[in-house]
């Protein structure tokens, strides 16, 4: 018989998997670049871009390990915000175009999921702001990536 635990899909399963992160990245990224806040910023990324965030989020919450096995690693997503003085406007306009994404594409909108992942939305880009206004990083470059799961709620209701 399986415990509670292991009935509870990672919040990367219950979005719908790797398709639903590719999707939802690359819908936003769209927006991003017709957005007067958000251009300036995103205007010369690589056409890989929208893929790697897609990875390494789905990584971040439960998915498959593409991101840090082939694309990358924690540190190296340090070290691509370096000096790119991020700004709160930037980060709280970058947070509302994704979520208004997911509405879009119906990501699920249980209070569990929602509360989780914009938990992490939260914490990720407030690390991101730290990062884009030093010059150099003080962490190890084997920092482990960071590992965002249920929290609180400890998973959706299924009542």
């Amino acid at each position: 018989m399986k415990n509670e635990a292991q009935s509870i899909p990672t919040m990367y399963e219950w979005a719908g998997g790797m398709p639903a992160f590719v999707t939802l990245f690359d819908k936003f990224y769209d927006k991003v670049l017709v957005d007067p806040i958000l251009e300036p910023v995103f205007k010369h990324m690589s056409p890989e871009h929208r893929l790697h965030v897609a990875h390494f989020v789905a990584e971040v919450l439960g998915g498959p390990k593409t991101y840090s096995e082939s694309e990358g690693s924690h540190f190296k997503m340090i070290q691509k915000h370096l000096s790119r003085h991020l700004t709160q406007e930037h980060r709280k306009r970058w947070v509302e175009l994704l979520l208004q994404t997911a509405d879009e594409l119906d990501l699920p909108a249980d209070p569990e999921f929602r509360s989780a992942f914009v938990a992490y939305l939260e914490w990720g880009t407030r690390i991101a702001i730290i990062n884009s206004n030093v010059d150099e990083i003080n962490e190890s470059p084997n920092v482990p990536m960071p590992v965002w799961g249920w929290g609180v709620p400890g998973g959706p209701y299924q009542g």
